[in-house]
């Protein structure tokens, strides 16, 4: 991939803009990240921005159940939803920038089916029409006011399918459109993200698995494997740790909810 397909960095110091809440520092390694969360944004859940580094570097981007629009030195792509790692390289002086969709709000702020751009980074003018910078973006994703799908969100925050009247085909169109994949995916990634938080804590893999709602330890290994393209061991030595979607419904510990459908 080239710079133009850099897609969700984990976590810079310009002045923030007036319109959006100050930035949250973080350091990943050598290049200093930083985000602002919008906590009572339906739609966005965070605006990140990453410095420029002096030298090129390659970044190992996971599964996080979100869509992000990425701007790298003036560019704006669409980072579509993941179900596999991407190795991304960020040549030395580029400077990266993006705004972050909450679970499943993508598809109607996009405007198009989230399954669309599955796995894919494609220009922003593919989909709107036109390139922008990083305020345009936020500016023209409020004006479309368009909110996540009530009955997706429900289910990705562990309402259990059987109180929202749904069956199971009509769920899983739904979240074709909003997330781009299925609910068993869904609930994959964020168990997933889940390990990468808990990880933080320590690092006894069995009793991991165990916390973030895993079998066991083989099965951590196996699904680590397939959406990171690493095992657990190795992939939390290349200092690995959870993104996405940050507020408390993705956040809370403990096993991934078994309420969604196939």
């Amino acid at each position: 991939m080239t710079a133009h397909d850099a897609v969700k960095a984990p976590r810079t110091d310009t002045p923030a803009s007036p319109t959006l809440p100050p930035f949250v520092e973080a350091y990943d390694s050598i290049v200093a990240y930083r985000e602002r969360p919008t906590p009572h944004d339906p739609v966005i859940a965070c605006v990140w921005s990453r410095e420029a580094s002096a030298e090129p570097r390659t970044h190992r981007i996971l599964p996080d159940a979100c869509v992000d629009i990425v701007v790298v030195d003036g560019r704006a792509r669409v980072a579509g939803p993941q179900t596999e790692a991407a190795i991304v390289d960020i040549p030395a002086g580029a400077r990266t920038e993006g705004v972050r969709f909450r679970v499943g709000a993508a598809g109607a702020a996009l405007g198009l089916p989230a399954a669309e751009v599955l796995d894919q980074t494609v220009p922003l003018d593919a989909v709107w029409g036109r390139d922008a910078e990083l305020d345009e973006v936020v500016a023209a994703i409020r004006r479309r006011a368009e909110r996540p799908d009530p009955l997706v969100r429900a289910v990705a925050t562990g309402t259990p399918r059987q109180r929202l009247g749904i069956g199971d085909r009509q769920l899983r169109r739904r979240f074709i459109d909003a997330v781009g994949y299925g609910p068993k995916t869904l609930e994959r990634i964020l168990r997933f993200q889940r390990f990468l938080a808990l990880a933080g804590r320590h690092g006894d893999l069995a009793r991991l698995a165990f916390e973030a709602g895993y079998a066991d330890q083989a099965h951590l290994t196996r699904e680590c494997t397939r959406l990171a393209g690493l095992p657990p061991a190795a992939l939390l030595a290349t200092g690995a740790g959870p993104a996405g979607e940050t507020s408390d419904s993705f956040k809370i510990p403990g096993a991934a909810p078994a309420t969604m459908a196939a």
